[in-house]
C-alpha cells in the first residue's frame, strides 16, 4: 500500500510539472511583442532584447529527477558514507611500535597464524588486533592467574549478516557471559580467508567494576577461538587454549611467537633427548 502512495505521489508530481511546462509552450506572443521584436524595440522604445531559447526538455528532465530523489516529506534522501577498506594487519611494526603474539606455524603472520594478536598504546587507549583461522569468533582475555575463570575478555564475532561485531564478555567458570556494558570503540572487523580479523580501541582506565580491568596493569593473556552460530559464541576450538607464559604488559612492545600443538612436540626437551638416544642408537648399531 505505502510503495502504491507513492507511485501515486511521483505520477501527481510529474502531471503537475507537464501541465506547468504544457502552459509554458502554450503561450503565444501577442502583436504587439510581435512587433517590438521585429523592430527590434521594446514597449518604451529600448531596444527589444528576446529571452535566450530554453531548452524546455532539460528543465523537466531536471525537476522530475530532483523530485524523484525526494522523500515523502520534500526532504533528499540521505547518501550513505563511503566505508574505508579494512588496513591489514602490519607484522613488520611487531616489537617496534606495538607488541605481538603468534600462535600457530613458525614464521606465520597475521594472515596465517592460528591466531594473531597485536597491542599498542595510543593516547589514553590500547589498540588491539586481533586475527583467527575460523569463520565464527576470536577473543583475548585478560587473567590474573593464567586459568579461565572471572576474567574479563574482548572477543570479535562473525554474525550470520557476515558482519564481524566486537563483544564484551566475562568468564564464569568456563562459560563466557556477554555483558551489556562494551568498552570497545573505532570497532572495524572483516572475515576474508575463512578468517576472523578486527580492530578496537580499549580505554586504559576504567571504573573499578569486576568484569572490566585496568589494562595499565600487566595481566596474564588467554587465547581462544571457535566457531559461532547465528551471532553466538560456542565452545572454543582446542581443549586447553593458550595462555601467555608470562604476564604482558601494554608498555613493553614484545614480539612473542608461540608455536601450536602440532609444532610443540619437537620443542620439548623429552623429545629431544629421545631423538638424540635413537640416533645414537642407529649409528652404533645394535650389539
Amino acid at each position: 500500500f505505502s510503495l502504491a502512495m507513492i507511485l501515486l505521489r511521483r505520477l501527481v508530481q510529474l502531471l503537475v510539472v507537464l501541465l506547468i511546462h504544457g502552459g509554458r509552450w502554450r503561450v503565444a506572443p501577442s502583436p504587439t511583442d510581435e512587433g517590438a521584436l521585429r523592430t527590434g524595440h521594446g514597449e518604451h522604445g529600448e531596444p527589444g532584447h528576446k529571452e535566450p531559447h530554453k531548452d524546455s526538455y532539460s528543465t523537466f528532465a531536471s525537476e522530475f529527477l530532483e523530485s524523484r530523489y525526494l522523500s515523502d516529506d520534500g526532504y533528499p534522501f540521505p547518501t550513505a558514507p563511503p566505508v574505508d577498506p579494512f588496513a591489514k594487519i602490519k607484522v613488520s611494526d611487531c616489537g617496534i611500535t606495538k607488541g605481538c603474539i603468534r600462535y600457530g606455524k613458525p614464521g606465520c603472520d597475521a594472515e596465517t597464524c592460528d591466531y594473531f594478536l597485536s597491542y599498542r598504546r595510543i593516547g589514553t587507549d590500547v589498540e588491539y588486533e586481533m586475527s583467527a583461522d575460523t569463520d565464527g569468533w576470536v577473543a583475548v582475555g585478560f587473567s590474573s592467574d593464567k586459568k579461565m575463570g572471572g576474567d574479563d575478555v574482548m572477543g570479535c564475532v562473525h554474525d550470520d549478516n557476515g558482519r564481524v561485531r566486537i563483544h564484551h564478555f566475562y568468564n564464569v567458570g568456563q562459560w563466557a557471559k556477554e555483558i551489556k556494558r562494551n568498552p570497545a570503540r573505532d570497532e572495524e572487523g572483516i572475515f576474508e580467508n575463512n578468517r576472523v580479523t578486527c580492530r578496537f580501541k580499549r580505554p586504559l582506565y576504567v571504573p573499578r567494576e569486576e568484569t572490566l580491568v585496568d589494562l595499565h596493569l600487566s595481566w596474564y593473556y588467554l587465547f581462544a577461538w571457535g566457531p559461532a552460530i547465528q551471532g553466538s559464541i560456542t565452545r572454543h576450538d582446542i581443549d586447553a587454549p593458550p595462555v601467555s607464559d608470562h604476564m604482558i604488559s601494554i608498555y613493553k612492545y614484545e614480539d612473542i611467537f608461540m608455536p601450536s600443538t602440532a609444532y610443540q612436540t619437537f620443542n620439548s626437551p623429552f623429545c629431544l633427548l629421545l631423538i638424540v638416544a635413537l640416533t645414537f642408537y642407529l649409528l652404533m648399531g645394535t650389539p
